[in-house]
């Protein structure tokens, strides 16, 4: 017995012995200590998208399954890496997955095509006071996402070859977040002829927060490399003009305010913003002024939430105000029938109202949300038509299951106006069913 009970704890004593070299040796070799710390990465998304487009023979029927998978490890020397890659594959093919490929025009355009990529590889360092800079492939959300955002409700996101300083300061509340990229990856993937936007890119983002809510400062500064029309084989000029990157190279410069209040019982959320916008670099459509407006409130009281706001992105009858790195989808209605401004400008006047239970067993949440859009130019008082969104979105775990609807109909008709949006609307109805799982 007593001789057990040495063995016993020589063999304590030997384990804590080798915990800690482990752990002083680890703290000596910030790398094994960085690799030690390693997360994964796991977001996968199934989804089903139908798509019935007036004017075109077939509806669209899109099943994909999309997986990013990668990992973020802990710091060495104040630095962390990133990599995750991105799968998108279809389970059948009775879509058109890309408007720059010629093809299967007989059925609407869905743009998730297939993709097998590097999503994002970066590296984070905070070895500078209040400082974190980014440098490589990453994901840029900037502010509610209407001028730089990640196109995340697509399978395959939108990411930027970029380095990215953000410094805060005054206890936090000034932010100045500066960014110069080269490449934006766009959402058709590597193998698509419009995949890839090069060119110089600049965004200074500069933002204080008040008790009251927070102000922020924009200068976007887009300037993109041609991509000559026999970069589209297949396609008409006239069809490959439209989709030369230098045509949206352009200077943006705004404001943006937002915040929230109680008031009594109700938490009210308000927003407005206003920019302008020129042509910047080689744009080769000649001189031009936009301007954009928004404003919208929101009004919660227990489980409901009332919205309703205006939007509004100019026009001068050639060239409407342009946000090309937006995620496009959560703004104008979700059947996206205005990914591109039309040229007469476009008003958006929405109103909307979400019911959020928690009370729904075994789902952590449930919500329900209606939407309605109003479309309208901003010269020639044009009737663009209107927009109805249903959603049933539920969530369980780590599981996300959403039901999405959207029916557009368009306005009175539009007299053929070169450059106008009438060539290009018609009756669309879109639903999703996806389940996301996310770790």
């Amino acid at each position: 017995m007593t001789r057990l009970l040495m063995m016993n704890k020589t063999t304590t004593l030997s384990i804590a012995l080798a915990v800690a070299t482990a752990c002083n040796s680890a703290y000596a070799n910030p790398i094994m200590g960085a690799l030690g710390e390693i997360k994964p990465i796991v977001d996968i998304r199934a989804r089903y998208e139908w798509v019935d487009q007036k004017g075109i023979a077939e509806d669209a029927h899109a099943t994909t399954v999309r997986a990013r998978l990668g990992a973020e490890t802990g710091k060495a020397w104040n630095t962390a890496l990133l990599v995750e890659g991105e799968f998108v594959t279809p389970i059948n093919s009775h879509y058109r997955s890309d408007n720059s490929v010629p093809g299967y025009t007989f059925y609407p355009v869905v743009a998730d095509p297939e993709a097998y990529e590097v999503n994002r590889f970066q590296l984070t360092n905070t070895s500078i006071t209040n400082t974190t800079i980014t440098l490589g492939r990453q994901r840029l959300i900037l502010d509610d996402h209407r001028f730089i955002g990640n196109v995340g409700w697509r399978q395959n996101e939108a990411t930027f070859d970029a380095l990215r300083v953000v410094n805060k300061q005054l206890n936090n509340n000034l932010t100045v977040d500066l960014t110069y990229s080269n490449r934006v990856n766009r959402i058709y993937g590597p193998d698509s002829p419009q995949g890839a936007w090069k060119g110089d890119i600049g965004l200074a983002n500069v933002s204080y927060q008040f008790p009251i809510g927070k102000l922020t400062g924009f200068g976007y500064f887009l300037h993109f490399d041609a991509l000559p029309n026999a970069n589209f084989p297949g396609l008409t000029a006239a069809q490959a003009n439209p989709l030369n990157p230098a045509r949206v190279s352009t200077q943006t410069l705004g404001a943006r305010f937002a915040g929230v209040r109680n008031i009594s019982k109700i938490k009210l959320a308000y927003a407005a913003s206003y920019a302008q916008q020129q042509q910047y670099g080689r744009n080769p459509t000649g001189d031009f002024h936009n301007q954009y407006y928004f404003g919208e409130l929101a009004a919660t009281f227990r489980q409901w939430t009332v919205t309703g706001g205006i939007e509004t992105l100019g026009g001068d009858g050639v060239r409407g105000f342009s946000t090309p790195l937006a995620t496009l989808h959560k703004f104008q209605g979700w059947v996206d029938k205005f990914l591109t401004t039309p040229a007469n400008g476009i008003n958006d006047q929405y109103g909307g109202v979400t019911f959020l239970t928690k009370k729904l067993p075994p789902f952590e949440t449930v919500s329900l949300s209606y939407v309605y859009h109003d479309y309208k130019s901003t010269r020639l008082a044009q009737d663009y038509g209107h927009e109805h969104n249903y959603q049933i979105a539920a969530k369980w775990t780590r599981f996300t299951t959403t039901l999405k609807y959207g029916d557009y109909q368009i306005g009175t008709p539009i007299q053929a106006i070169p450059g106008n949006a009438g060539s290009l609307l018609n009756d669309t109805k879109k639903f999703w069913a996806q389940v996301e799982f996310l770790w």
